[in-house]
């Protein structure tokens, strides 16, 4: 449906207007001349800084990333609030000539109430293209993209999302891993408006992602620390989400994300942590204890592809770097209550694993910021697998936790429809490599209207107890799900 042109839209084209400006995404071919790149050198960075308050890793086709962001106001910005947004984005590779940044203001009904691509120092427009585009970008280099807008006064949903990408012509650079729509836009935030009267729909679908096998020569040494060249270009589920709502995490005290890699011999899986107090008080030679009932990350993983439960795997590490690791024939089956054994524990995933801790285990008088847990699983340990390792092309259902006392975040939100286990709620991997020729994907420029496709809520986490089967109840956004049959 064709909407208005409202009192703040046509503003900001008369304003862009009158400085001779388009409104609307531009292309060219100049480059950055050098008394632009004199004037923003305070906003081209030699690393990521540290004290980004909200970290993100949403990766365009492994070229750039966006690190994370800063917005001012937090969490609820009115109709006719002012808001302040500063994106920081690392170019690990060099993309070719005329290739822009967009951001779009998108309502919960998939509509876009604001375009504000030409918006900021980085994008003010110099003839025809932006002042320092993403074609002029450095290898290694951070690039500081400050942004302000006013909220829009047509912003009626009850949250909105800023969503951001880079685009050329009638292309947009894929998102390969991280929050993202499925129209390659990166969803950066969620703002609530005050219009609780029309709440948002919770996100049925479920995310997905591509991971390409390691390029030749790269490799990962599994010592907990994530650091090697090959997980910069990893793809990432981004951050885990409330599993009751699929709405980010507003409550639960740990939050997390995940990496995944693969070669013909392992899967590689990093998670990365955020964690106020590290709890780990299992005997160190404990067979698979029951890590869930303290810290751990939990992978569940049903290569089969098609979510029905039949021959899947789960898999737990905690801060001490035990395992907890089994396989079942079908969903929660079979079980023995009320404390197990849970599926075939005598199944080992033969994986290896490490640990870093950024905190302190067992210690409640301090405050611990997370920890981190790397792992390299055999793909011969996935007997039930039709391929293992998967030919390029395959998809298997994954989920991804971080949890606490029973309770969680997850990659894939499950709704309500069950519990952890659930497969047909499990996000989708698609194993590929570089030269798997990637889905098709709805050509757009950075200016043209969207299509009336709802943006989705993120995915996210939840609670969970083992066997236990209340009564659901509605919860608030950012409460979790008690572990239902």
């Amino acid at each position: 449906m064709r909407r208005p042109v409202t009192n703040w839209t046509l503003t900001l084209a008369l304003l862009l207007g009158a400085a001779g400006l388009p409104a609307a995404c531009v292309g060219g071919s100049k480059g950055t001349s050098a008394g632009d790149l004199e004037k923003l050198k305070p906003y081209i960075l030699e690393s990521v800084p540290g004290d980004i308050p909200n970290k993100l890793d949403i990766n365009y086709e492994n070229k750039i990333h966006l690190v994370g962001y800063k917005i001012e106001p937090v969490g609820t910005a009115a109709p006719g609030t002012d808001v302040k947004l500063t994106m920081y984005w690392r170019c690990d590779d060099k993309v070719d000539d005329g290739w822009s940044l967009f951001t779009h203001i998108v309502d919960s009904n998939g509509e876009r109430i604001l375009n504000i691509d030409n918006v900021g120092p980085l994008r003010e427009m110099k003839e025809s293209h932006q002042a320092l585009w993403p074609s002029a970008w450095e290898k290694g280099k951070v690039y500081v993209d400050e942004q302000s807008f006013r909220m829009p006064e047509e912003a009626k949903t009850a949250d909105v999302a800023v969503t951001t990408g880079i685009w050329k012509g009638d292309a947009r650079l894929k998102v390969v891993g991280g929050p993202a729509d499925g129209e390659n836009r990166g969803i950066v935030v969620r703002l609530k408006t005050g219009a609780e009267n029309k709440p948002s729909v919770p996100h049925t679908d479920v995310p997905q992602i591509r991971v390409n096998r390691l390029a030749k020569g790269d490799k990962i040494n599994v010592d907990g620390k994530l650091d090697e060249q090959a997980w910069k270009a990893a793809a990432s589920t981004g951050p885990f989400v409330d599993v009751g709502t699929g709405n980010p995490n507003t409550s639960f005290p740990v939050n997390g994300s995940a990496k995944l890699a693969w070669d013909d011999t392992h899967l590689y899986i990093g998670f990365e942590v955020e964690d106020p107090d590290l709890v780990g008080t299992f005997p160190k030679d404990a067979k698979d204890p029951h890590l869930w009932t303290k810290d751990t990350v939990e992978i569940m993983a049903d290569p089969d592809g098609d979510g029905d439960n039949n021959d899947y795997y789960e898999i737990q590490v905690n801060p001490q770097n035990l395992v907890f690791d089994t396989q079942y024939d079908g969903y929660n089956t079979p079980k023995t209550e009320p404390n197990g054994p849970f599926g075939h524990q005598d199944w080992s995933a033969k994986l290896k694993s490490a640990v870093a801790l950024d905190g302190t285990l067992n210690k409640s008088d301090d405050k611990d910021k997370g920890y981190t847990v790397e792992l390299a699983i055999p793909w011969a340990s996935f007997g039930k697998a039709k391929n293992h390792p998967p030919k390029p092309g395959d998809e298997w259902r994954m989920n991804f936790y971080a949890m606490k006392n029973n309770s969680g975040v997850a990659w894939s939100a499950i709704l309500g429809q069950g519990n952890f286990h659930k497969a047909s709620r499990f996000g989708r991997v698609a194993w590929t490599t570089a030269d798997t020729p990637p889905p098709p994907a709805p050509a757009a420029s950075g200016s043209a209207v969207a299509a009336a496709s709802a943006v989705p809520t993120l995915p996210a986490g939840s609670m969970r107890l083992r066997d236990v089967k209340p009564k659901i109840a509605p919860r608030p956004v950012g409460s979790g799900v008690l572990k239902q049959p």
